[in-house]
C-alpha cells in the first residue's frame, strides 16, 4: 500500500486517515492553499498554513473547523508525520510532506520556484516520492525574469495614463492580484480592486501580512478622471459591473497561457505572461533538487511530463485519479488566471 493513495475522494494517506485537497466531504483535510480547486467546503475539520487561514475562513465560511500551522511545524496523525513547506505559489502555500516508518512523500500542491518577493520561497523538500504539478509541463512554457514583465506592465499603464485611457488587468482574487499590488506599487498612480480582491486582502492582513495600500472600486465609478487609474479585478468584473465604466478601456490578462500565441492574441486584450506555477525549467530543477526515486505527475500536462522524465533517467507514472473539473487548457480559456 502506497503511503498517499488517489481516490475518487482525493489524496489518501490510509494509516494517518486523512486526505490532502480532497473534492469530495471528508473527516481530515489538509489543504495546501485555499484557491477553489484545492479547498472545497465540506470538510469536518482542515489543517492549512497559518496565511491560509482566514481566506479559507472567508470562502468556506467563518465557522469552519480549521487548525492553522507554521512551516516546518510537524502534526501528528495516527503515528504519521505531517508538515507545511513552502511552495511559493502565493502567499500561506504549501507543499505537503508526509513522513512514516520511514518513507517521505511530499506533494506539491501548486508552487513556482521564483521568488515573488511577497510569498515565502519554494522550498525543496527531500523525499523518496513526489508528486508534483505539471500544470506548464511543456518546454514552451519558459517564464521571462519577474522584473521584466512588471517593467512591461509598469509601461503600459504609464502610456495609457498618457493617452487617457483607465487601464484594467484582470487577476485572481488570491494570489495573482496581490503579487501585482506588490510589485507594481503605488508611484504610479491609484490603484483600485474588486470588492473580492479587497476583502482577501484584509483576510490575509489579518494573518500579519504587509500589503500595499489600495481602494476598493466604488460603487459609482467616479475615479478621476485626470489619474487614469489601474483597476485589478477578476474577469468577470466587466460582464458585471465594470460594464459601466465610462471613457476609454484597455484590459490586460496575466497569465502563464499568454505564451501560446493563439491565447495572447484571440482578443484585443493585452497579454503579459505572467505564472504563479513552475514553468518546464522549474518544474525539472524542482524535482531533481527533491532526490525523488519516484515521481507522480499530476494536474495538468501529466503524461506527456512523465514520459519525458522517464526518457530522461526518472522513474515517473501519471497520477491514477484525475481532480474532477480540470480540464487543463480549457480552464484558462474560461478566463482563469494561471
Amino acid at each position: 500500500m502506497p503511503l498517499l493513495e488517489f481516490t475518487t475522494k482525493g489524496i489518501y494517506c490510509e494509516a494517518g486517515d486523512f486526505f490532502i485537497d480532497p473534492w469530495q466531504s471528508v473527516d481530515k483535510a489538509i489543504i495546501t492553499h485555499a484557491h477553489s480547486d484545492h479547498a472545497k467546503p465540506g470538510m469536518k475539520h482542515y489543517l492549512t498554513h497559518h496565511l491560509s487561514r482566514e481566506v479559507l475562513k472567508l470562502r468556506l465560511g467563518k465557522n469552519i473547523s480549521v487548525q492553522s500551522v507554521g512551516y516546518g511545524e510537524p502534526v501528528f496523525f495516527n503515528g504519521v508525520k505531517v508538515s507545511l513547506h513552502p511552495a511559493g505559489h502565493l502567499p500561506g502555500s504549501a507543499q505537503i510532506r508526509v513522513e512514516y516508518k520511514g518513507e517521505v512523500w511530499v506533494n506539491s500542491g501548486d508552487y513556482k520556484v521564483e521568488d515573488d518577493g511577497l510569498s515565502q520561497v519554494f522550498e525543496p523538500v527531500a523525499c523518496h516520492c513526489f508528486i508534483t504539478e505539471t500544470t506548464f509541463g511543456l518546454p514552451i512554457f519558459d517564464w521571462a525574469p519577474q522584473q521584466q514583465i512588471f517593467e512591461e506592465i509598469k509601461a503600459w499603464w504609464k502610456s495609457n495614463q498618457e493617452n487617457g485611457i483607465t487601464s484594467i488587468i484582470n487577476a485572481y482574487s488570491l494570489g495573482k492580484a496581490q503579487r501585482l499590488l506588490h510589485n507594481l506599487g503605488n508611484e504610479s498612480g491609484d490603484i483600485y480592486v474588486h470588492s473580492s480582491i479587497y476583502k482577501t486582502n484584509e483576510a490575509l492582513k489579518a494573518s500579519h501580512l504587509k500589503l500595499p495600500d489600495c481602494k476598493e472600486i466604488p460603487a459609482s465609478f467616479d475615479f478621476d478622471s485626470k489619474a487614469m487609474p489601474l483597476i485589478i479585478a477578476p474577469g468577470s468584473f466587466l460582464n458585471g459591473p465594470g460594464s459601466e465604466l465610462v471613457g476609454p478601456i484597455r484590459v490586460a490578462n496575466c497569465s502563464g497561457w499568454m505564451a501560446i500565441s493563439r491565447l495572447k492574441n484571440q482578443t484585443k486584450q493585452k497579454g503579459f505572461v505572467l505564472s504563479d506555477h513552475a514553468d518546464w525549467k522549474g518544474l525539472i530543477s524542482a524535482i531533481k533538487a527533491t532526490g525523488a526515486s519516484q515521481i507522480i505527475t499530476n494536474h495538468g500536462y501529466t503524461k506527456s511530463f512523465a514520459r519525458y522524465l522517464n526518457e530522461n533517467g526518472f522513474s515517473a507514472s501519471e497520477a491514477r485519479v484525475k481532480v474532477p473539473g480540470y480540464a487543463g487548457l480549457e480552464r484558462v480559456e474560461d478566463g482563469q488566471n494561471k
